[in-house]
C-alpha cells in the first residue's frame, strides 16, 4: 500500500542529483560535436526538454549523430550498449 502513494515521476529521487551549483551559461551552443567526439551527460536540470533520465547523469559516452539541437550518444550500461538522445545542453565535451 505505501507504494500507492509514492511519485514515480521522471525526476524522483533527484533532489540532489538535479541541483545547479553554478552558472552555466550558454557556452553548449558554442561547441561543434561531430560523430565520434566522446562526451560527458551532465544534465541541466533548468532545461525540461530532451533530458536524458537521471541514471546517465555523468556517463561518458560517443556521439552517433548530430542534428541541429540534439546528439545522440551511444552509452555502455553494463554489458549492453544504450543511445542516449537529449539537447545540447544537457552535454560536455570529454576534457
Amino acid at each position: 500500500m505505501v507504494s500507492e502513494l509514492n511519485s514515480k515521476g521522471f525526476r524522483r529521487k533527484s533532489r540532489m542529483l538535479l541541483s545547479k551549483d553554478k552558472v552555466r551559461g550558454l557556452s553548449y551552443l558554442l561547441h561543434e560535436y561531430k560523430i565520434g567526439d566522446r562526451v560527458t551527460i551532465i544534465i541541466d536540470p533548468s532545461e525540461h526538454n530532451g533530458m536524458p533520465h537521471r541514471r546517465f547523469h555523468g556517463r561518458v559516452g560517443v556521439v552517433e549523430s548530430v542534428g541541429r539541437r540534439t546528439l545522440s550518444v551511444r552509452v555502455r550500461m553494463g554489458d549492453k550498449e544504450k543511445i542516449v538522445i537529449g539537447r545540447l545542453n544537457h552535454f560536455k565535451p570529454l576534457k
